[in-house]
């Protein structure tokens, strides 16, 4: 796969003038050799400089060494791993499998298997709340169930409209923001106390269709929810759930991260782009620039303390399978 060209990029795509510094900087392409079919989520080892890469369409988990630029490791024989979480105060990799329904734990330096959680059918997103050491698992129609780690058991579940897609956990409160698209009441979101394991709200997406991604900016009170029909990033308020802006953003988009210290957003789409949108303030924010990566290429990961965005690259014709590496400053 040949580099892009990110300045060119920038200044056909997004009207960047020759003056202006580009918000991303393709810095290189790692190769995912051996890897077919459809990429998923992603997760990262901070300290040991580690990315894992959910293959869905290869059952695999891949094992990247960032520094050296390669695969390290292969985790075989998975049923369609979706969601990804690295625990560093244990080392151990947790993978939601889509095929079975369950969570598995791996030891994150011998990846030999070490427990097995069973949700039924289609677990998905994972995310980890560190004050009370509990793992969060988006499954099934319509389920938010949960892990403590510590204990090494299942400690609740939360039922919804649908199955849930992205959703997001305060750090300074209690609640869970839930992508919920697929519903007999329309696209919303599900607000969800996490210590009572309730539905304390339902915020609805009136005019759109298909809300995947999410991000939350908590320190302006606002979530971002990425939406495919139309190609539209919602700008929510969480202290009512109304809307407080709308923009384009790019097709297909699958993951939507913001960075605090830019004040950016990136929205990575499967048509081939991401979006970067800059937040003046809360309710303001500036239209989005596209910036070329491949098609089907919507998987993303920001990394903040490493200050780079990567994009999974999925294997189509000659495009090989990939992980593009951007540099946010």
């Amino acid at each position: 796969m040949k580099p892009v060209n990110t300045l060119v990029a920038l200044l056909v795509f997004g009207g960047l003038s020759l003056a202006q510094t580009p918000p991303l900087r393709l810095e290189k392409t790692i190769p995912l050799p051996g890897v077919e079919g459809r990429i998923d989520h992603l997760a990262a080892d901070i300290n040991g400089r580690r990315l894992f890469v959910a293959a869905l369409g290869n059952h695999s988990v891949e094992v990247v060494d960032i520094d050296a630029g390669k695969v390290v490791h292969h985790i075989p024989n998975l049923k369609e791993p979706q969601g990804l979480f690295y625990w560093p105060s244990k080392n151990r990799l947790y993978a939601a499998c889509a095929g079975d329904g369950s969570v598995r734990a791996f030891d994150g330096a011998s990846f030999q298997p070490l427990e097995t959680y069973d949700f039924n059918e289609d677990a998905d997103n994972l995310r980890f709340d560190t004050r009370a050491n509990e793992l969060f698992v988006g499954y099934a129609d319509g389920a938010l169930g949960v892990v403590n780690v510590e204990l090494g058991s299942r400690v609740g579940e939360t039922m919804l409209d649908g199955h849930p897609e992205s959703f997001q956990l305060e750090q300074t409160g209690p609640r869970i923001f839930v992508n919920v698209p697929k519903t007999t009441v329309g696209a919303h979101v599900t607000v969800i106390d996490r210590r009572t394991r309730s539905v304390v709200a339902k915020w609805p997406l009136p005019g759109v269709k298909a809300n995947f991604p999410m991000a939350l900016d908590e320190t302006n009170h606002r979530l971002f929810i990425g939406c495919r029909f139309p190609m539209t990033l919602l700008v929510l308020d969480t202290r009512d759930g109304k809307i407080r802006a709308r923009e384009e953003i790019p097709a297909d988009a699958d993951d939507l991260f913001y960075d605090s210290t830019t004040r950016r957003i990136y929205v990575s789409g499967g048509a081939g782009f991401i979006g970067v949108l800059t937040q003046t303030d809360a309710d303001h924010y500036q239209p989005a620039i596209r910036i070329p990566t491949a098609p089907g290429a919507r998987t993303s990961l920001f990394v903040e303390k490493w200050k780079r965005l990567f994009v999974a690259v999925p294997h189509r014709g000659k495009q090989a399978a990939a992980l593009m590496v951007f540099a946010t400053e």
